[in-house]
């Protein structure tokens, strides 16, 4: 299954969080905050020794074996943390540089080192090692007009196959659901990307930079927010934002009708009724908050772990973009 936490053959599961997770409820929980190194470890994300080695074909010719290289490209393989055994990562090209696990969490440690109290919250591997995330909880939190307190976070991705560079994204988390919050600013920056073909270490002082740019990210958000929690809405005009967020089309097949009356039901009940709305119940604030919390808890998926899954590495941040821009004030 595209995008799941990794498994190994033993059963043990590729992902830590410390205390509690906001994604996912497999892997190893800790009941302290946990440092690089050791959440490193706890996620079996530590010592996999990334690497490259040439890429060979076989030709087979008069029935003899041919070896062919691939002189402008490399493999990428990793030890795994449970076998031992050198495993296929990826394909890259000859200036790809790899980039260690260990790295993107030191990365984030050096990017927050003037702020005590940040700690590393959860880490995992996706598909089988390709992709990897960390995510550090920052020691300060926003309160949307003193009502709606949001967490703050910092969330590494990298990919060991070549499909996507060092990312890392500055987040709210909504501590009442968990939700994860997304939205576009026209002069704040959310996120800064390393290129896996230069020196990270050399890259740190722009990555400040680029957090100073994500602070006003987190300013412009926690503006827009206040302005949507004191802005009322009906349940007439959430329906009208819903079936923009999720358009059907006239002709579509009675099941995709019948799931979107029953997405709507699940939306207006989360709007009207959950607690987790209770302090901002009737805002466009709330109307945001509905669709994030279908999207991250409700939302129908093969199992739980793939809905949690979607969270960090699916298509659900580009719904809650839409549902931003079209509830803003």
């Amino acid at each position: 299954m595209a995008h799941e936490l990794e498994t190994f053959a033993n059963g043990q599961t590729a992902f830590a969080s410390a205390r509690v997770s906001a994604w996912h409820q497999l892997g190893t929980v800790t009941q302290a905050t946990m440092s690089a190194n050791e959440i490193m470890g706890a996620a079996l994300l530590g010592n996999w020794g990334v690497r490259t080695i040439p890429v060979r074909g076989i030709d087979v010719v008069d029935g003899i074996e041919v070896p062919i290289l691939a002189d402008d490209r490399r493999m990428t393989v990793r030890r795994n943390p449970v076998t031992g055994q050198t495993e296929y990562l990826g394909i890259v090209g000859n200036d790809y540089e790899v980039i260690q696990n260990e790295q993107c969490a030191d990365m984030l440690d050096q990017l927050v080192d003037q702020a005590g109290g940040a700690h590393f919250e959860t880490a995992g591997s996706l598909r089988r090692g390709k992709s990897v995330f960390v995510t550090m909880k920052l020691p300060t939190a926003m309160e949307i007009a003193g009502v709606d307190r949001m967490d703050l976070y910092l969330i590494g991705t990298t990919s060991h196959d070549g499909t996507a560079a060092l990312r890392v994204d500055a987040s709210p988390i909504r501590v009442v659901c968990a939700n994860t919050q997304r939205a576009a600013f026209a002069h704040a920056v959310g996120h800064y990307t390393f290129r896996h073909t230069s020196k990270v270490g050399e890259q740190i002082t722009q990555a400040r930079e680029a957090l100073g740019l994500m602070w006003r990210y987190m300013g412009e958000f926690e503006k827009a927010a206040e302005r949507m929690l004191q802005t009322a809405m009906t349940t007439r005009e959430f329906e009208k934002i819903v079936a923009q967020v999720w358009p059907v089309a006239d002709n579509a097949t009675d099941k995709t009708k019948a799931n979107a009356k029953e997405r709507l039901g699940t939306l207006k009940y989360l709007i009207t009724e959950a607690d987790t709305q209770k302090a901002i119940k009737g805002s466009r604030w709330a109307g945001y908050q509905a669709i994030t919390e279908y999207l991250d808890h409700y939302q129908a998926a093969k199992d739980p772990t793939t809905r949690a899954n979607r969270v960090i590495t699916g298509k659900t941040g580009d719904l809650k973009l839409t549902a931003f821009d079209l509830l803003k004030v």
